[in-house]
Order: C-alpha cells, then structure tokens, then sequence
C-alpha cells in the first residue's frame, strides 16, 4: 500500500492529464458515474463530514437548464460535455455526522457554529471535487473544472428548498487532445514552497 505508483499511473493522473474544454462524441455511463462517486467518497474530509453533494448533468433537458447560468465563455465547452457535474456543498452536512463519524459527537461541534459550518462545507467540498477530478482521470475520463457561472442562478435553479449551495463545475467525458494549447507555466518549488 506505501509503494509509488508507476510512471504510467503519474502521466494519467498528473503529468499528461490536461484540464479539457472541448470533447469527443463519446457518451459517459450512469455506471461510469456511479463508479467515480464511489471512488471520490473515499477521499478524506475532516471529521469524514462529506459535505460534497454531485449534481450530474447529463441530459439534454437538464443541460438547457444550466445553460443561462453559464458565463459566456463555459456555454460551449459546457453544453459540448457529455457531462457536467454542479459540485455543491451541503451547508447541513453535520445532521450526517452520527452515522459518518460515530465515535464522538461531532454534530455538537457545529450546531450555532456558523463560521465553522461555513468554511468545513465550503473547504471539504471543494476537496472532495478534486478528489472526483483524480478519480475521473484514474478511471480513463477527462475533466474540466469551471468556476465561471451565476451560483445563486444555479442554487435557485437546482437546489432550491435544500441547504445545498453550488461550488463549482466540472466538465466530464474523453477530451479532444487535438484542442489543447501547451500547458501553462507552473511556479518552481523556490517560488511557492518552503520547507521549515
């Protein structure tokens, strides 16, 4: 379990995988995403609180629903994707925690505690959607991750009557490798990193 995973594991999870904006015409399963939400809940949350909720967009009826809530920029590569997933984070994700955390009574550590519930969703949720990113990847899908649409738009759209909030967008399928720019510059170790 402690060994390095192999070079070709690496270029699929890291070093070749690329963030996608256009897509092949080639459909993702409901199995296919079953799979890759029972690989992602697997990724550590603090106090294993599982805020993340995936809305998987699929189809054509639901993707014209999205659609006037995307930035102008997203409305293609969006509506192209075989799948769009709306990663919203439950803001009563605690009321989960005696079943997901049974050894303590964690709940007790949120209830009135608005900053701590804001910022526990808002943070694991957003681990959670780059676990399902890694997940897509190891499982031979693409991923593409967008913060530019009207959240509120989407909320009211999608989880309205619920304590779910949107946090962002993750395009799913096979991208087109034909499309890709040369990837950006990342900053050196020097720059962004210190060790103490």
């Amino acid at each position: 379990m402690h060994n390095p995973l192999d070079e070709q594991a690496l270029q699929q999870l890291f070093l070749e995988a690329r963030t996608y904006g256009q897509w092949l015409d080639k459909p993702v399963s409901d199995a296919q995403l079953r799979e890759l939400y029972d690989l992602t809940v697997l990724g550590p949350t603090s106090a294993n609180s599982q805020p993340a909720r995936f809305l998987f967009v699929k189809s054509a009826t639901a993707k014209e629903r999205l659609r006037p809530y995307l930035s102008p920029g997203n409305v293609d590569k969006t509506m192209s994707a075989p799948v769009t997933v709306i990663v919203g984070a439950d803001y009563a994700f605690y009321e989960h925690l005696p079943a997901f955390y049974p050894h303590v009574d964690a709940r007790a550590w949120f209830i009135g505690n608005q900053p701590l519930i804001d910022t526990t969703a808002l943070r694991n949720s957003s681990l959670q959607g780059g676990y399902l990113i890694l997940a897509a990847r190891a499982l031979g899908l693409d991923a593409g991750a967008m913060s530019g649409f009207d959240s509120a738009g989407v909320d009211k759209e999608f989880f309205a009557g619920t304590t779910v909030r949107s946090n962002f967008l993750i395009n799913l399928g096979y991208g087109d490798r034909g499309s890709l720019k040369p990837r950006s510059p990342r900053p050196p170790f020097a720059d962004f990193a210190k060790i103490l």
